[in-house]
């Protein structure tokens, strides 16, 4: 693969990523109506996106399961730190307050993945990112619309913190990328996370819901194919994407995910498009086409340099 196309495809897994993460309302709701709470479509999720991934490893490379026994702190901080820790604040946040708040707190995760790659990476902190950082930011918050209805100091607290724990997994993701492969971490992490979900799920009162159901078939498949369309899908593509890009970046990139909510919204639900989401919308591509663009130039003028130095290089010679 060319340094062209490994620069494109970087941005691109990120973009499917989260193209499949807005996807989230149509499963959860639809699992809602058997009488799951939140926690409980979680673990299902996480449960079964474990299993997968790990079916995955086993088919890529088996010996992917080792692991130094010294990084087990990093997998159990992507599993418990990130992805339990974040989801079961999102979820929680949402019953405290209204959505498009809880929405809002949550996409704060560029600002922290950003802050976060500066401090423990030394990304750089220019012009364009804070652009893009501001232009997303801002998208969303239009898109998940404007409210400060019902929020309270322990409500913006759960909320930031699953804005923090979404924005952990860019950053542990990208340490335990040096030394593993994406096959390997999200493996590691949801069969963390799944553990984790387990003392908090209720398993009686769940296996319970799945035993009361007319449609076991039915529901079975449609939780596994919740955990492949909302997990295995898009972390397998956002770890792959990370592997290829700076942390920061795919956080901002990443804010596509309320967009592509607000459309299947409109499409499947048949919300109604509001100005301020349709500006949003503009707002997060825009943001996404500022990074790009950034690539592009950087690219550009490293090859005039390249080209200018060869040129030199040459009369030189000649002389």
């Amino acid at each position: 693969m060319t340094k062209s196309n490994k620069t494109i495809l970087g941005p691109l897994l990120i973009i499917i990523a989260g193209c499949f993460w807005g996807s989230m309302g149509i499963f959860v709701r639809s699992l809602s109506t058997y009488g799951f709470d939140s926690i409980q479509i979680v673990s299902t999720r996480v449960t079964l996106a474990a299993l997968l991934f790990a079916l995955v490893l086993l088919i890529k490379d088996r010996r992917g399961f080792k692991i130094a026994l010294r990084d087990l702190p990093l997998f159990l901080g992507l599993g418990f730190g990130s992805i339990l820790f974040f989801t079961v604040c999102y979820f929680t946040a949402i019953t405290m307050m209204p959505l498009s708040t809880a929405a809002i707190l949550l996409y704060t995760s560029p600002i922290w993945i950003m802050l976060m790659s500066f401090l423990f990476f030394h990304e750089k902190m220019n012009g364009r990112k804070v652009l893009a950082l501001a232009l997303a930011f801002a998208g969303c918050v239009l898109v998940s619309g404007i409210s400060g209805e019902g929020i309270t100091v322990k409500g913006l607290l759960i909320g930031l913190g699953s804005g923090i724990g979404y924005g952990l997994y860019s950053i542990l993701g990208t340490v335990a990328l040096r030394k593993y492969s994406p096959y390997t971490v999200t493996a590691y992490t949801f069969l963390f996370a799944a553990a984790g979900s387990w003392f908090i799920c209720r398993p009686s009162d769940m296996a319970q819901k799945f035993s009361d159901t007319s449609d076991l078939g039915f529901l079975v498949g449609f939780c596994f194919l919740t955990a492949l369309v909302t997990a295995v899908i898009p972390f397998l593509s956002y770890t792959l994407g990370l592997e290829r890009m700076e942390a920061s970046k795919a956080g901002i990139i990443a804010t596509i995910e309320p967009l592509v909510a607000t459309l299947i919204g409109i499409v499947v639900f048949e919300e109604p498009l509001r100005f301020m989401s349709g500006a949003g919308m503009v707002l997060i591509l825009a943001a996404v086409v500022v990074l790009n663009l950034k690539e592009k130039t950087e690219k550009q003028a490293a090859e005039v340099k390249e080209r200018k130095s060869n040129k030199k290089g040459d009369n030189d010679h000649d002389k």
